[in-house]
C-alpha cells in the first residue's frame, strides 16, 4: 500500500540526470573550474552584486559567498549540458506506482502481495502522457483485502476477485511494453518515487509467484533520491 508505500541519481546503474559517467573530462567541467576561478579573484561587493543579480542571498562571509555561486553556476552548467545532450538519454519514461496488501500498522512479518499494476507512458520530448497500463491483480497468499487496505488504496474486495493473478498482469504489461516498441525502436526507463516498488514489492512478488524478476525492473529512475540530491534536502 502507498505507506511503504512510499519506487543514480539512479538506484541503478543506470545513466544519470548530470554527469552520467563522472567523467570529468567533459568541457563543461573545465568551464566550470575557468568560471571558479574568476569567482575567487572577486571582491566580496562583487560577489554580493553578482549573487544579488541571480536573486540569492547576498549575506555571509566572503568565502560563504564564493561557494554559494560556485555552486549556482555549477548547476546552471550541469543543467544546460543536460538540455544539449537530452536526446542521449531516453525517449520514455514508464512510471510506476504498485498498490498493495497491507495491513494497519504494518507488521513485518506481513507478506505484502501487489494488487495494482499501473503504469503511465511519459514522452521525454514532448513531456506528454502517451499512454497508460493498469490492472488489478488477484492476491494469493492473503487473498482478503484487510479493511485497512481497501479504505487506504481505494481498491475494492470485489475487484481484485475478479483480476487476473500476477503472472498474466505482467505478461500483459510486457506486451503492452512491446508493442509500444519500448527496448527495441524506443530507448526507455522505468520511474518509482522512492526504492521500495521495485526492491521490494516487485521483487518478493515474483518470489511469491515464483517467476523470474523481470528484465525491464533491474534498473529504474529514483525520482525521489533525484529530486533531493538536486534541491539538497
Amino acid at each position: 500500500g502507498r505507506q511503504h508505500c512510499r519506487i543514480s541519481d539512479q538506484e541503478t546503474n543506470g545513466k544519470n540526470s548530470t554527469a552520467s559517467s563522472n567523467d570529468f573530462s567533459d568541457p563543461v567541467y573545465k568551464e566550470i573550474a575557468v568560471t571558479n576561478g574568476y569567482i575567487n579573484r572577486m571582491t566580496r561587493d562583487e560577489l554580493r552584486s553578482k549573487l544579488a543579480e541571480f536573486k540569492l542571498e547576498t549575506r555571509g562571509v566572503k568565502d560563504v559567498l564564493k561557494k554559494r555561486l560556485k555552486n549556482y553556476y555549477k548547476k546552471q552548467k550541469l543543467m544546460q549540458k543536460e538540455a544539449i545532450h537530452g536526446d542521449s538519454y531516453y525517449d520514455y519514461i514508464c512510471v510506476v506506482d504498485f498498490e498493495a496488501t497491507c495491513e494497519e500498522g504494518n507488521p513485518p512479518e506481513f507478506t505484502h502481495e501487489i494488487i495494482e499494476f499501473p503504469v503511465v507512458l511519459l514522452n521525454t520530448h514532448t513531456l506528454e502522457i502517451e499512454d497508460t497500463f493498469q490492472q488489478y491483480v488477484k492476491p494469493e497468499i492473503n487473498p482478503k483485502l484487510s479493511n485497512f487496505c481497501i479504505s487506504l488504496t481505494g481498491i475494492t474486495q470485489d475487484i481484485v476477485d475478479k483480476a487476473d493473478t500476477f503472472p498474466q498482469v505482467l505478461q500483459n504489461v510486457i506486451e503492452w511494453m512491446r508493442q509500444r516498441e519500448l527496448g527495441t525502436k524506443y530507448s526507455y526507463s522505468m520511474l518509482t518515487d522512492g526504492s521500495w516498488d521495485m526492491s521490494k514489492f516487485l521483487n518478493i512478488q515474483c518470489r511469491i509467484s515464483r517467476i523470474k524478476y523481470p528484465s525491464f525492473a533491474k534498473k529504474w529512475i529514483n525520482i525521489r533520491k533525484s529530486y533531493g540530491n538536486f534541491y539538497k534536502v
